[in-house]
């Protein structure tokens, strides 16, 4: 090959592969740094598409999980009140109540010292109910402002472009023991008497208030099936939400590993290839050192 002090074809080739050595470096530093395959659209505009796409599914699943346990403390909230109102122990609430009106029934009985047992449970259940509140919520003792139904955030789902949002639908009359305008379990009057109001204190053995006490313990076990129907629907719909939120965060797992496995750059391989680049750098200005020393080769020969 004829030499040239105008063209160094060995000093350009050196330097070619010189440059696309540093290219190729300063991608895998870049990796390196970021932990990522593909940072960018311009790494790879499909992959960059799809994993921006689920990052956007991950953040609208994690925000159902938050929806999710703000719902499980509400119901949580109002199925602890149904039960302390249930007193399934039998020394409180709607159980009491059943046994204190039966035990009413004997003869000669002082009504009236069980009537002031009756009065605490009454109140009793009543507090009870207009504390079940949650951020504000209370499905128990409602107003006519109260929501007539409330909707769970439950899953977030998208096909292509379409997003799904499905909820868990709660009927909140199913569960109110009072209300403002007296609609609710324990205080819609029956023949003008509700749970809420009933009274033996004037009561006596006769016939006649015998059977209006026959009627006040059916209508306490009414309420008790009632109560005990709406604990066990709000403990289905707990057991609901704890399964979707289980579901929601394997889902949030699932989803961050297929992102990784998009655009996720493997470390090992890519120290690796650190290393062969850096060896290749170096050998790479080696040959243009060397390619640059045949124009001092041609200078020699003009001395």
């Amino acid at each position: 090959m004829a030499s040239s002090l105008l063209t160094n074809s060995s000093a350009m080739t050196a330097l070619q592969t010189l440059r696309s050595i540093s290219m190729q470096l300063s991608t895998t530093q870049n990796r390196i740094s970021t932990g990522e395959r593909v940072a960018t659209a311009s790494d790879n505009s499909a992959y960059w598409s799809i994993a921006t796409s689920m990052r956007a599914d991950n953040a609208a699943l994690s925000a159902v999980s938050d929806s999710l346990g703000l719902s499980a403390a509400t119901v949580d909230t109002e199925y602890t009140a149904l039960t302390a109102t249930l007193g399934s122990d039998g020394n409180s609430g709607l159980t009491k109540l059943q046994a204190l009106l039966v035990e009413s029934k004997t003869a000669g009985i002082d009504r009236t010292k069980i009537q002031a047992e009756i009065t605490q449970i009454q109140q009793d259940m009543k507090n009870t109910a207009n504390s079940a509140t949650f951020n504000g919520v209370n499905w128990l003792s409602t107003t006519t402002a109260t929501p007539t139904t409330v909707n769970l955030v439950s899953s977030f789902s998208r096909v292509g472009g379409t997003p799904t949002i499905n909820t868990i639908q709660v009927t909140v009359a199913n569960y109110s023991l009072y209300t403002s305008t007296t609609t609710g379990i324990l205080d819609t009057p029956t023949s003008g008497v509700s749970i809420d109001n009933m009274n033996i204190g004037t009561l006596t053995d006769s016939s006649a208030d015998q059977t209006t006490i026959d009627g006040y313990i059916t209508q306490v076990t009414t309420a008790i099936n009632t109560v005990s129907q709406s604990a066990a629907n709000l403990g289905a719909i707990k057991n609901r939400i704890s399964n979707n939120s289980d579901f929601v965060k394997s889902l949030m797992d699932s989803v961050t590993r297929g992102i990784g496995q998009l655009v996720d750059a493997d470390m090992n391989a890519e120290s690796t290839r650190l290393s062969a680049l850096q060896t290749q750098q170096q050998l790479g200005v080696q040959a243009l050192s060397i390619a640059n020393q045949n124009s001092q080769s041609i200078l020699s020969l003009f001395r």
